[in-house]
């Protein structure tokens, strides 16, 4: 099958079930050698302070999004790397739009912030587990509300990469059993875990439904093949990395006279 370089298949349609899980080629580069890049360019996007950048991570239950986002926090300065996990909306978020919530939470200039799950959650899980009886069921005006708000921030200066993991039903499968054999995982079990194990195709049907139309210039899908969860991480902190480089290439430049002035200061002998 061939793809293009977001993990797409040609044509107009998706279908995400048919597409790799495991990569033909591991990546080239080094996870670790790619982990220190990101420690290096996150601080020259810190110091321009010109851009934001927002990750936006989606994938199935057990996808491996917490772990993915630890792996990109080793390498990032906390002073300007957030992470927000978004799960059902609750109190004065189901009284507001679905997008406001996401607000907040937005990365300011020279900031990275990692979303697990996301705005999508709006029409992803609640099309499939309501939150309330008065939930649109208009999805159309919802992805064109999307778009408008991702193409904003675009042109406010944020640079969106969107994730999705893709993950086969083994995989899902085996990863799931493991939070139920392994003590030290078993507190990430949920009940709802299976529920949504069960609706895993209605689920893939609308995520397969959304992401064509919220695919865009600005802000595209980047669908990485996930059962291996090394080689993804790999390939995630690539694509971060590349967007850094391209944001912020350079530490910001001084006025080389104002060091001057003050490096004679500073090294100036007491009289």
């Amino acid at each position: 099958m061939e793809l293009d370089r977001f993990g797409w298949p040609s044509g107009p349609t998706l279908n995400v079930q048919s597409l790799p899980t495991d990569f033909w080629e591991p990546p080239q580069q080094d996870l670790d050698t790619v982990l220190d890049g990101l420690h290096e360019y996150q601080r020259r996007l810190f110091a321009n302070r010109r851009h934001g950048v927002l990750l936006v991570v989606q994938g199935l239950d057990a996808a491996g999004k917490d772990s993915l986002i630890r792996t990109l926090a080793r390498a990032m300065d906390p002073a300007a790397f957030r992470v927000h996990g978004f799960s059902r909306p609750l109190g004065e978020e189901v009284d507001h739009d679905f997008l406001w919530r996401v607000w907040r939470h937005l990365p300011g200039r020279g900031e990275v912030v990692a979303f697990n799950r996301s705005h999508y959650e709006s029409v992803l899980a609640e099309r499939l587990w309501p939150v309330t009886e008065h939930s649109s069921d208009d999805w159309p005006l919802k992805y064109e509300a999307i778009n408008a708000f991702e193409q904003h921030l675009h042109r406010e200066g944020t640079r969106i990469i969107k994730i999705w993991l893709n993950t086969s039903q083994e995989e899902q499968r085996r990863r799931l059993l493991k939070r139920l054999d392994k003590p030290r995982k078993r507190w990430k079990f949920d009940a709802a875990d299976v529920e949504s194990w069960l609706a895993r195709d209605a689920y893939l049907s609308l995520v397969n439904e959304t992401l064509v139309p919220t695919h865009t210039l600005h802000a595209p899908w980047h669908l990485i093949p996930n059962d291996d969860k090394k080689n993804a991480r790999t390939a995630v902190a690539a694509l971060l990395l590349d967007t850094l480089k391209e944001l912020a290439p350079e530490y910001p430049q001084e006025d080389p006279q104002c060091i001057e002035h003050y490096r004679q200061v500073l090294t100036k002998k007491n009289d």
